[in-house]
């Protein structure tokens, strides 16, 4: 037994292929001129359904690992090939990682503005987010519209029940009812969702 465990080979070429794996993974991240952070909750390689996630004035909430010291200003979703239709509010939100998830913070209220089919919406979160501790955090996001828009993301071919198992945590879910200009105090009685959208946070 070594310092680095059952480890023998070079640490360098061990990271190397553990850091190439990552940048497989989300490919397109731009590593070489990096932005700030750069947090998702699945590889855009894998967000390949134009899901049905939202109903309208019903919040839809997915599991984002966030690290401690993180600070979220943006969160990120995008359209598939349905647009909003006649929106009128919207908006995205960040909660916490506690049993019941309380809200750190929201967007402003787009409100009637458009949301185009295949477009990629980043919204400012009211004042950005440190993250106190490491763990599983929730992004938001509310639609009121005639016509919700889908999103971008995966639609698992198993049942919404198993996409909750014992000791995991819920991928998406959906809570409230009758939501227009403001996110809850917190996710209150969610449901458990069988659609996952894409969201990033930066």
């Amino acid at each position: 037994m070594t310092q680095l465990g059952r480890f023998t080979g070079l640490a360098r070429d061990g990271l190397a292929v553990a850091d190439d794996v990552v940048r497989q993974m989300l490919a397109g991240a731009d590593y070489a001129n990096p932005t700030g952070l750069y947090r998702c909750n699945m590889a855009r390689l894998n967000a390949t359904a134009d899901t049905g996630a939202l109903t309208t004035q019903v919040m839809t909430s997915v599991a984002l690992f966030l690290r401690k010291g993180d600070v979220v200003t943006n969160l990120t979703f995008r359209s598939g090939a349905t647009a909003a239709g006649t929106p009128t509010n919207y908006w995205f939100a960040l909660y916490s990682s506690a049993a019941t998830p309380a809200l750190l913070a929201q967007t402003a209220d787009q409100l009637t503005a458009a949301w185009a089919a295949n477009t990629t919406r980043t919204l400012a979160l009211a004042s950005p987010v440190t993250i106190p501790a490491d763990g599983i955090y929730w992004a938001a996001v509310m639609v009121k519209a005639t016509t919700v828009p889908t999103l971008v993301g995966q639609s698992p071919l198993a049942s919404a029940p198993l996409l909750a198992g014992a000791g995991e945590k819920t991928l998406a879910q959906t809570s409230g009812a009758a939501l227009t200009t403001t996110a809850p105090a917190t996710i209150a009685s969610p449901a458990v969702a069988a659609t996952v959208p894409l969201v990033l946070a930066s």
